[in-house]
């Protein structure tokens, strides 16, 4: 191939739409040349496809329309693991992409030294071959556990796993965590059982409107840290909670007293000091980290931890692009990158359509012309 595509969530359809749009051919079987986008879910929907049948249209932050095709206004009892994977299915048919699915890519290899070789993605389907790489696996399939002393015998899951507050009915359960998928938990389990929240900080409040200035600060504070590479923060430690529908529920409801984290966990329940408290379950909303793990022999990592970007481009290998990563983690973001990616890409590979001219794009930070500011990533 000349570029493949690693994932088919947002940021991965909205690279494949433009890698299309700059003239690249997509992939068909038995053909070199062009783009393919392997992902490794069996449907279409990328992380949205996971979600929590709970989680609602109404108490999603926002998603932004992919390129070229509005994303139909959904009921807002509807649930968004339904509404947003029919979209992106409906979104991979209307602009025909080369989508091959169920595929793992395991491992992704330069050929050879040369700054120039090819990259040798391994699968479990077998090894492609590709001029460049763009990379948009996300976190969902990373979910991070924070390690404590002592032992729960109760009921544990990370917000991944979460279903619903159906099975916490009449339960005591202690929510960890400072994020939006805190608050969401929060705001359904209290309605049923008791709840407990605690953070590793004081939760971070954004009183004041999502304005366009607002959403650049936020991506110039990620994309710093990302430029250094340094580890990609959470997006809330940055936007702040916001006041959304979920926020105002679980305020409606009392749930929003916050604890300082406490020291250990216990067989029954978690202790600060000498206080110890009873719970029947606890769920750990404590986060992702991003699903980069088959680049690792591409040595791709700053001494910081993260891998330093330059755009959306590796700063270590201007073949491999990662998008939807740090200051591209949300819905608009990730479209902006998609098209950075690409535009980039045609500098590096040259114009597939001879004679094209190039393109005029924002920086990552930046906003094109009537599109609003980067909101907060869902959940």
């Amino acid at each position: 191939m000349d570029v493949l595509v690693v994932g088919a969530g947002q940021a991965g359809l909205s690279a494949a739409y433009h890698l299309r749009r700059r003239g690249f051919a997509p992939h068909q079987a038995g053909a070199d040349g062009g783009f393919v986008v392997l992902d490794a879910d069996a449907a279409p929907g990328g992380a949205w496809a996971h979600r929590s049948p709970s989680l609602r249209m109404a108490t999603v932050h926002g998603v932004h329309d992919l390129p070229d095709t509005e994303f139909p206004p959904p009921a807002p009892e509807a649930p968004a693991r339904e509404v947003v994977p029919r979209y992106f299915a409906a979104y991979e048919a209307r602009h025909a992409l080369p989508v091959v699915r169920p595929v793992t890519v395991r491992a992704v290899r330069a050929e050879t030294e040369r700054p120039d070789s090819r990259l040798l993605v391994e699968t479990d389907r077998g090894t492609w071959s590709a001029r460049a790489l763009i990379n948009a696996t996300g976190t969902w399939t990373r979910p991070f556990l924070p390690h404590y002393p002592g032992r729960f015998a109760g009921r544990q899951l990370h917000y991944a796993e979460y279903r619903g507050p159906e099975e916490f009915t009449g339960r005591r359960v202690l929510v960890v965590g400072g994020g939006a998928s805190a608050i969401q938990v929060l705001s359904e389990v209290a309605a049923v059982g008791e709840t407990v929240w605690v953070t590793r900080s004081a939760p971070v409040y954004h009183d004041g409107p999502f304005t366009p200035e607002y959403g650049r600060a936020v991506v110039a504070k990620v994309e710093e840290r990302v430029r250094q590479g340094l580890p990609v923060r959470s997006v809330v430690s940055v936007t702040g909670l916001g006041p959304s529908v979920a926020y105002r529920r679980a305020e409606e409801l009392g749930a929003l007293h916050r604890r300082p984290m406490f020291d250990r966990l216990t067989e029954h329940g978690v202790a600060w000091g000498e206080e110890e408290l009873a719970v029947d379950a606890i769920v750990w909303a404590t986060g992702f980290r991003p699903e980069v793990g088959h680049l690792a022999p591409l040595g791709l990592r700053s001494p910081g931890g993260g891998i330093a970007l330059t755009g959306t481009r590796a700063t270590a290998d201007p073949r491999v692009h990662l998008v939807g990563y740090g200051p591209s983690a949300s819905t608009v973001g990730a479209n902006r990158a998609g098209r950075a990616a690409v535009n980039d890409l045609v500098r590096l590979l040259g114009d597939p359509v001879l004679g094209k001219p190039e393109l005029s794009e924002p920086t990552l930070g930046e906003q094109a012309p009537g599109e609003p500011a980067m909101e907060p990533a869902a959940v």
